[in-house]
């Protein structure tokens, strides 16, 4: 059984929301580094912000992404710049580091750093600490409209704590079930359902650094499907290559459920919560 929480889109840059347009008077000017984070800085400012998302599509590997001249011009131009940090998308802090941005790094407003799991957006803290940020920043930007700002955050946060409220009741079912996955992209998830990694170490850590497992790094994954020691397997389909076929082969000989995860947020879903909330539900349908 395969759940396929992806979807594809084209080309590299996005507006989201309404497009990025510095002649627009009487609004922010966002630019975001991924889409997640793009979709977020929308819900937040409403018709008082501009978003441009510079990687929407789940085609486009962010951690090897080559910014183009334009790209790095909306950074530069940005009233307000998003990234991720955590050195996820190093390229996007380079870009607005000397323009007149205020920058909103989610990985450091969740206190997390260069070296944790990048793929911060799946942590319910780093994705309300950045909420937050963000809003700071937008008063600062436009202290006029501080308050409406706040209105904003605050019926986010709302949505956000329905989000982790369902994520608590999941847990009932999730706590302690054993995951194994290609790419450790829903670790944080994983982690606030309290399930348990069972990759084997030494695969986890070739993928971590982007090289090859070993063909015993291999053997353990297979094998530990085989046997049951995994009992959900997390597909990274944007990094799917002859080993991560091997794995879901595997586990769908030994009828492991397969939920497909991307990086990117999928172009079928409107907001981060969305999505979220979606995966939330799959995890809890195979528990």
């Amino acid at each position: 059984m395969a759940l396929l929480l992806t979807g594809t889109a084209c080309g590299s840059a996005t507006s989201t929301g309404n497009s990025a347009n510095s002649n627009v008077k009487n609004t922010i000017t966002v630019v975001a580094s991924i889409n997640q984070w793009g979709t977020l800085a929308k819900e937040l400012g409403g018709d008082l912000v501009e978003v441009n998302s510079i990687i929407h599509s789940t085609n486009v590997e962010a951690h090897d992404y080559e910014p183009t001249t334009a790209d790095v011009n909306r950074l530069h131009n940005a009233t307000v710049a998003i990234v991720n940090g955590a050195d996820y998308d190093p390229w996007a802090i380079k870009g607005a580091a000397n323009g007149k941005a205020t920058v909103v790094n989610a990985a450091e407003a969740g206190g997390k750093k260069d070296g944790d799991n990048p793929h911060v957006w799946f942590s319910a803290n780093v994705r309300a600490k950045t909420a937050d940020a963000i809003t700071a920043a937008y008063r600062k930007a436009m202290p006029a409209k501080a308050s409406e700002f706040s209105k904003l955050n605050k019926a986010w946060q709302a949505k956000e704590t329905e989000l982790e409220d369902r994520i608590a009741k999941n847990e009932e079912a999730t706590k302690g079930m054993t995951y194994g996955a290609t790419e450790s992209v829903a670790h944080y998830l994983a982690d606030d359902l309290g399930m348990i990694d069972r990759t084997p170490t030494g695969y986890a850590q070739a993928t971590a650094n982007e090289s090859e497992p070993t063909p015993g790094d291999i053997t353990q994954f297979t094998n530990a499907l085989k046997h049951k020691r995994i009992s959900m397997l997390i597909l990274n389909p944007q990094e799917a290559n002859a080993t991560t076929r091997q794995i879901t082969d595997a586990a769908k000989k030994a009828d492991v459920p397969i939920i497909e995860i991307s990086e990117q947020m999928p172009s079928n879903y409107n907001s981060l919560l969305d999505w979220m909330s979606a995966l939330v539900s799959a995890i809890g349908h195979t528990s």
